[in-house]
C-alpha cells in the first residue's frame, strides 16, 4: 500500500468515500457536486490543505484531508483533521492507522502546532481509533451556524 497526496484524477473516488462516509455521520449527506467542488480546492491549493490517499495498485482504498488555520491561543498554525475514510472492503488490516500517521507526520512536518478533529459521539469504534493514536477528548463543544446561498442563517440539524 501506499499513501500519497491526492491527485485531480482521484477525484471520482474520492467523492465515493466520501458517500461511505456520510452515510456514518447524522448531519451529512453526500452532494457528489458540492464533494468535487471541494476537492478540487483543497488538491489545487495546498496552502488550504491537503488530502492524503491509501492505494492499493490502482485502487484507492482510503482519504485525509488536513485543513489548516492559524490558533492565537498557540500563537501558530494547527490543523484540522476532516474526512478520515477506510473503504468498508479495505478496513481492518492497518489501512487508518498508516493513513493517520502519515497525516499526522505531515502536520507537525507542515509546522502545525495541533490537529483537532471531529467524530459522532455515537461512532464508539471512531472514538476508540482515535483515543489509541492519541487524541483525547475536549471540553470545547462544537457548534455551527450554516448559510444558505444568500447569506442567511439556516437549521444544519
Amino acid at each position: 500500500m501506499q499513501i500519497n497526496p491526492a491527485l485531480p484524477e482521484d477525484i471520482p473516488a474520492l467523492c465515493e468515500l466520501l458517500a461511505h462516509l456520510f452515510q456514518q455521520e447524522a448531519e451529512f449527506t453526500p452532494d457528489d457536486a458540492a464533494q468535487r467542488r471541494a476537492l478540487a480546492m483543497i488538491i489545487d491549493h495546498p496552502e488550504v490543505g491537503q488530502i492524503l490517499v491509501a492505494r492499493r495498485g490502482d485502487d484507492v482504498v482510503g482519504m485525509v484531508n488536513l485543513l489548516y488555520t492559524v490558533s492565537t491561543a498557540l500563537g501558530g498554525r494547527v490543523a484540522l483533521l476532516e474526512d478520515m475514510i477506510v473503504a468498508p472492503h479495505a478496513r481492518g488490516v492497518g489501512v487508518g492507522s498508516q493513513l493517520l500517521g502519515h497525516a499526522l507526520a505531515l502536520a507537525r512536518m507542515s509546522g502545525c502546532l495541533r490537529v483537532t478533529l471531529l467524530t459522532d459521539r455515537t461512532n464508539a469504534a471512531a472514538l476508540r481509533f482515535y483515543q489509541r493514536h492519541g487524541f483525547i477528548a475536549s471540553a470545547m463543544l462544537p457548534l455551527r451556524l450554516a448559510f444558505d446561498a444568500g447569506g442567511a442563517g439556516r437549521d444544519t440539524r
